[in-house]
């Protein structure tokens, strides 16, 4: 299993993450007012853009092993929804590698469990497993929906963003079932107690998938950056906000 990496900029080593179901392209209105500042890797998950898919890949382990192996020696990461899981999940299995970290509209677990209830419902989520099995092409197209709901010209961004996904290959199948699988099943919260790394997080207002409410269940010592206008793609309708928290945070800590 192993992850493609695109790199661009000079500056301090930043590694970028995205979310389930889309590719590299994701970073397009980002990736130009960071690479002045950065020298920004973009991983592509695997069987997602040009990462191959392997069958042992229902292990977020696995996911962040391939992402360490192709990443700089020491870097500061960017980790967006399962992004953010992947990026957690590097920064325990090899925290010497990692010197900050910055999750957007992620979350350390996706779903509702017992004393956490700032999440998902589990149902939920896996009715997006259902659907993808009875239709790939619609589940993916309704979940770039929600990316942009109640986001001001959100059909204009996904329209954009679709265009952009599409200059890549799509995303393997069984890629999608077990991303989804590690978004379920996913329990990271013992990242919230470990303090080895300057923590930013942030979310937006109007999160269909990672509820804003999280910033109360995060520890006093993360910065939190909320977006009330901005959806559970921030980096997209509000590229320039997104910049200068990340630039402002890793500038300072």
């Amino acid at each position: 299993m192993s992850c493609t990496a695109e790199r661009s900029g000079s500056g301090p080593d930043l590694v970028l993450l995205h979310g389930w179901g889309m590719n590299g392209a994701v970073w397009g209105p980002l990736l130009s007012l960071l690479e002045s500042r950065f020298r920004v890797t973009r991983l592509e998950l695997p069987g997602h853009g040009e990462s191959p898919w392997d069958d042992e890949g229902d292990d977020l382990a696995r996911w962040a092993e391939a992402a360490l192996a192709a990443a700089p020696p020491q870097a500061a990461w960017l980790g967006w929804s399962l992004g953010g899981l992947v990026m957690q999940r590097a920064a325990l299995l090899a925290p010497e590698r990692v010197s900050a970290l910055v999750g957007v509209a992620t979350t350390p677990c996706f779903t509702q469990r017992e004393g956490w209830k700032t999440a998902m419902a589990p149902d939920d989520l896996a009715r997006f497993g259902e659907a993808l099995e009875r239709d790939p092409e619609g589940t993916l197209r309704r979940f770039l929906a929600l990316q942009f709901h109640g986001v001001e010209g959100g059909r204009e961004l996904q329209r954009a963003l679709r265009a952009a996904l599409a200059r890549r290959p799509r995303p393997h199948p069984r890629a999608l079932r077990a991303g989804l699988s590690l978004l379920l099943g996913s329990d990271l919260r013992e990242t919230l107690t470990e303090s080895g790394w300057p923590r930013l997080w942030i979310l937006g207002g109007r999160d269909r998938l990672v509820p804003p409410g999280l910033a109360r269940a995060l520890p006093s010592d993360v910065q939190v950056r909320l977006l009330e206008k901005a959806g559970h793609a921030p980096f997209l309708s509000h590229p320039e906000g997104v910049a200068a928290a990340v630039t402002e945070f890793l500038d300072h800590g």
